[in-house]
């Protein structure tokens, strides 16, 4: 760390009150990060990326930086933060912590201001002007060596991935120690038993989406039993994997721990102890379905191929289900988020149909369109809702009408849910 005239009492001081700013956000992950580089930087060294996976992140010795890029993810969002404390904290800050880009260290900078300013300059000799000519000669000849070595050794700029991630609604999900649960919106089929009692047929019901709730209408009708039988079977749209295709890489660039369930074996206690990412149709939120709509502006329909806005009382119908192959249709994507009961995210990727769902997955993956809903109020909280009409053929989408776009109020959700 270069001198500025700091002690290191100041110099905790300073961290500290970072620290007591709130800007390094719920996870302790930044703040050990924080004092481990201003270690590294105490002692004149830059530590390596693998060692900072070891030694701060717990990553063990096959962790392999070629593929993971957990560290630059949390080193680039702790750059962002810094930023943040003394931009909205500290403006005038004499001293700041700053982290170069593509390094991982910590350095002291000091206002222009605040430096001391230098003497004015003695006339010179003609014969003097040769000397800085010279020195800079030389240093330019030492610093193209210099950068050709840092160059190469360098960490690349942050991925895409690592941008992504910088944004509210996917940095709720790596401010804590919480992991993550990817649910697909899968749907739970059963057999329909012939005279004979064999399987005569699959049957989906939207009223019965797990073996759960076949099991409750069998102790309501225990004569069903007789007609129906449990296949411990599910099967999930085409769309919903296209979609996790493009989910899945940013939920692993945030180093967490990342399980994946089926909507129709999700437990109630799985809502309070993980971030919730849902990728699916609409039809197939289930447990989710409640919990969301009832404080939601919109409203599904019965086909679930509709959605009504409550406001303008204005109807939205998807007619991907009934084009021939080749023909035109209009989709629906929804991508909503909110703030769960135990400091958690519900993060919702759903459509009507396939186009709408892989739509949904394309705002959320993408920086600039997520950038394009964020409201003025620059809110820590990230709660709304975003309704897209989106044209296709053939199940792809090819472009877009934003709809609908509205907060949601957390609290009314959980008092709802009461």
């Amino acid at each position: 760390m270069p001198d500025t005239h700091l002690s290191q009492p100041d110099l905790q001081t300073l961290k500290q009150r970072i620290i007591d700013s709130g800007a390094l956000g719920r996870s302790p992950v930044y703040v050990r990060l924080l004092e481990y580089l201003l270690d590294c930087a105490r002692n004149g060294r830059q530590p390596k990326e693998f060692e900072v996976a070891v030694d701060v992140l717990g990553r063990d010795s096959s962790f392999d930086v070629t593929r993971d890029s957990v560290v630059r993810v949390y080193v680039h969002q702790l750059r962002k933060r810094l930023e943040t404390y003394y931009n909205r904290h500290d403006p005038d800050a004499q001293y700041r912590l700053v982290i170069p880009r593509g390094q991982y260290i910590v350095t002291l900078e000091a206002r222009a201001s605040h430096q001391t300013d230098a003497a004015p300059a003695e006339p010179r000799h003609p014969r003097h002007r040769l000397i800085p000519i010279l020195l800079g000669l030389t240093v330019l000849l030492l610093g193209g060596n210099a950068w050709q070595w840092w160059a190469s050794s360098r960490p690349g700029p942050p991925d895409p991935l690592s941008a992504t991630l910088t944004h509210p609604m996917w940095q709720q999900l790596t401010d804590d120690e919480l992991p993550i649960l990817l649910v697909m919106g899968d749907y739970y089929i059963f057999g329909e038993l012939d005279e004979e009692g064999r399987i005569s047929r699959m049957v989906r019901d939207f009223f019965i989406n797990s073996s759960e709730d076949l099991t409750r209408l069998f102790m309501q009708d225990s004569s069903l039993q007789a007609y129906f039988r449990d296949l411990d079977m599910s099967y999930m749209p085409e769309g919903s994997a296209e979609a996790m295709l493009q989910i899945a890489p940013i939920l692993r660039a945030t180093g967490k721990p990342v399980r994946v369930t089926m909507m129709s074996r999700l437990q109630t206690a799985d809502l309070r102890n993980n971030h919730i990412v849902y990728i699916g149709y609409i039809s197939a939120l289930d447990k989710l379905n409640n919990l969301y709509f009832q404080t939601s502006g919109l409203l599904p329909g019965q086909t679930f191929d509709e959605i009504y806005n409550k406001q303008d009382q204005q109807l939205y119908t998807s007619t991907a289900g009934l084009p021939q192959q080749g023909q035109p249709f209009r989709d629906l994507a929804l991508m909503a988020t909110w703030p769960g009961a135990n400091q958690n995210q519900f993060v919702l990727i759903t459509g009507t149909r396939d186009a709408g769902l892989m739509h949904a997955a394309d705002v959320a993956a993408d920086l600039d369109q997520l950038r394009k809903l964020d409201h003025a109020d620059d809110s820590d909280v990230v709660s709304h809702e975003a309704l897209f009409e989106v044209y296709g053929i053939d199940r792809m989408n090819f472009e877009a009408t934003l709809l609908y776009h509205q907060p949601l109020n957390p609290a009314l959700i959980w008092a709802n849910s009461h």
